[in-house]
């Protein structure tokens, strides 16, 4: 499995109503093993998570069932993550 790091922005529009919407889809993702690390920032601008996938297609599919991608209520951005 290869990592990707996943980028959330939060927009002005943002429905709050998805925000545990959101934390249980990725608490699902840490029960199957697929998230290492994930959190907010601290000026609530957005947030990340640590996504483990086959590669750049299942993680971004993965990712589009979020319901902050769904919501339409962050920008998400998917980059795969070659630690060193």
């Amino acid at each position: 499995m290869n990592r990707y790091l996943v980028l959330l922005i939060r927009r002005p529009h943002l429905d709050p109503a998805v925000v545990p919407l959101h934390r249980a889809f990725l608490e699902g993702l840490r029960a199957e093993g697929r998230v290492e690390l994930s959190g907010g920032f601290s000026d609530k601008s957005g947030g990340a998570y640590l996504l483990h996938a086959v590669d750049l297609a299942e993680a971004t599919a993965l990712v589009h069932n979020d319901p902050a991608y769904v919501s339409g209520g962050w920008d998400i951005t998917v980059y795969e993550w070659q630690t060193v």
